[in-house]
This record gives C-alpha cells, sequence and structure tokens, in this order.
C-alpha cells in the first residue's frame, strides 16, 4: 500500500462535494495530513502583532508558525479532500487513526460572547475574552500554572466526508458524514466509520486539539497544529448511518470501547440517536432488542461530546468490549 503526504496548499474551509479532490488514494493507503489551528494562524498574528504576549522562548516558536489569513469562507482549516478509489454511497469509511502529533504550542480561549456555556449573562462577576497559550513541547503533558499539569491526549477535532447535499456548507456543526465533532476518544490507535455519500468520500480533517475536556466548555480545546497520520479502507455496503468508532481509551480509562454517535440541535435527540444506532450494534451480536436495550441500561456510557458547535450537538454512547472477552 501507498504512503502519500498533504501539505497545507490543501486547505479548504467549507464542506462542499464539488471540492476538487486534493489527492486521489486507494483503499488501504496511508496519507498524511499537515493541519493548521482552529484560528487559521490568528493567534500567531496576534503574538506577532503584539498583541497578545508570550514568553520569549515560546514566542520564537510560535512566530515560526504565523502566515497570511486564509482567503474564501470563514470556518475551520481543513486539509484535503481525499478522494477514495472505489468509495460510493452506501459504502463506509474505515478510518485507522495511526498519529497525531502536535505543534510544540497551543492555546485556549474564551469570549463573553463567545460559543462555550458561559457568557456574560450567565457571569454576573463578568466574563473576559481570553487567550491562553500553552507550552507543549513535553509531549505528554502541559503545565498550566504551578502545580496544575493537564495531560496531553491529541486527536483531530475535525474529520468527515462531504454531505451528498450540495454546498458549500460551514464546518461549525457536526453532521452525519462527521465533520467537527471534536471527540476526544479519537486518538491514535482508533478507528472511525464514516458513511459514504459521494463518490470518492472526499475526506477532510483538520483543527487539531493536544487536549480537551468532554463538552469542550469554552468553546475551544488546546488548539494547534500539527500533523495527522490515517490509513483508509472502503466497506463495501456497510449500511452505517453515522459515525461511529473504536477507541483504546474510552475517555481516559484502559478498557477498549465500541462507541456510536447521534448529531442533533436537542441533546435528547442525539442521545437517542446514538443509543439507537448503538442498540443496532447490539443486536448484531444475536440479542433481541429487548435483551439489547437492558444490557445497555447496565453497561453503556452517554456522553456528551461536544455542546457548543450549534446548531447540532453531538452525544456519545460507549459500549465496553470487555464485556463479550473483547479488548
Amino acid at each position: 500500500m501507498t504512503r502519500h503526504r498533504l501539505t497545507l496548499d490543501a486547505l479548504h474551509t467549507v464542506w462542499d462535494n464539488a471540492q476538487p479532490p486534493a489527492l486521489t488514494v486507494a483503499s488501504g493507503d496511508t496519507v498524511t495530513l499537515d493541519t493548521l489551528d482552529a484560528s487559521g494562524g490568528g493567534v500567531a498574528r496576534r503574538v506577532a502583532s503584539g498583541e497578545l504576549s508570550a514568553p520569549e522562548d515560546l514566542r520564537a516558536l510560535i512566530l515560526a508558525d504565523a502566515r497570511d489569513p486564509l482567503s474564501g469562507p470563514r470556518g475551520h482549516p481543513l486539509t484535503g479532500p481525499l478522494f477514495v478509489d472505489g468509495a460510493r454511497p452506501g459504502d463506509a469509511l474505515r478510518i485507522e487513526i495511526l498519529d497525531v502529533q502536535t505543534a510544540a504550542w497551543g492555546w485556549t480561549g474564551c469570549r463573553p460572547d463567545g460559543i462555550g456555556l458561559i457568557d456574560a449573562a450567565l457571569a454576573p462577576e463578568g466574563l473576559r475574552s481570553h487567550t491562553y497559550l500553552w507550552d507543549l513541547r513535553a509531549r505528554t503533558h502541559a503545565d498550566f500554572r504551578p502545580g496544575i499539569r493537564v495531560p496531553l491526549a491529541p486527536f483531530p477535532g475535525v474529520i468527515g466526508v462531504a454531505p451528498a447535499a450540495p454546498g458549500p456548507h460551514p464546518t461549525a456543526p457536526p453532521r452525519h458524514v462527521g465533520g467537527n465533532m471534536d471527540v476526544r476518544q479519537l486518538v491514535a490507535g482508533s478507528t472511525l466509520w464514516l458513511p459514504v455519500e459521494v463518490p470518492g468520500a472526499l475526506l477532510s480533517a483538520g483543527d487539531l486539539h493536544a487536549a480537551q475536556g468532554d463538552g469542550e466548555v469554552s468553546g475551544t480545546g488546546i488548539e494547534t497544529n500539527g500533523q495527522l497520520t490515517l490509513r483508509v479502507h472502503v466497506e463495501k455496503d456497510a449500511g452505517i448511518t453515522t459515525p461511529e468508532f473504536t477507541t483504546p481509551t474510552g475517555g481516559g480509562q484502559s478498557r477498549q470501547w465500541h462507541a456510536t454517535t447521534g448529531h442533533h440541535p436537542d441533546l435528547m435527540e442525539a442521545a437517542r440517536i446514538a443509543l439507537r444506532a448503538l442498540l443496532r450494534r447490539l443486536e448484531a451480536r444475536g440479542l433481541s432488542l429487548e435483551d439489547a436495550y437492558v444490557l445497555a441500561s447496565a453497561c453503556v456510557d452517554l456522553k456528551i461530546s461536544q455542546i457548543v458547535d450549534a446548531p447540532h450537538y453531538t452525544v456519545s454512547a460507549f459500549l465496553p468490549l470487555d464485556i463479550f472477552g473483547e479488548g
């Protein structure tokens, strides 16, 4: 199988099935994507202009990443799309996340008029705009304050394929074909399945996070540049309707899980969508719907993966595979 690389020359900022492919790959090929942070280099430009201060050693690293603003519609900078030979509507694209490498720095921000859960109306004491710069050079952790150390577990915040509906579509809301899901469990070692709706699937990814809590409550994780290495496979006539994944972490634990996702403006409906998909997985193992339902009630974890990417929110349902003697 062939190895490929896509540089930042392949950036785009919308979902659109009319977007020309940046690269054609075969099922089983591996590709490394260079990615740009969610601000499109905007935070680095603020440091370069002096608007945002940084420690001198970190400032030098940040300035090396400063670049001109992206042209075109505002959105997450995505690398792609990849045309995967043989992928057709009704298939699934199985994506192995082999490696996620971050830059040496990252940032997390909040704004009173932003997309997070707390805004000026809910913070009588006042909420100010703030951008925190992280030193990621240790690779395994980042120190926030003395005595406060955040473990790093990098993942792509955005990964998806083109929807069938004519575009362009904004990148902020996640969809049934993936996108801005912000599922922090999609670390290296995970496998993601996406439903294919257009020939070639047209896979794009970006918005790397060095770390994030479930919910991404301020609207940002530790946003960073980096490289994402994937292996793609076409699974014919898979019949999936929403993203599904396996992960070696399952939320910071050593157990292995299979998870399904739901995306909807209503959190309850998003949870129902995720649960319905998981019940189908259990039925495929030979359980009746009723047995699948009570088993899920006993051992499946529902998690809010993101609650800031309006108008759609993401709920994931986690099934521990060790109940089957797996994982």
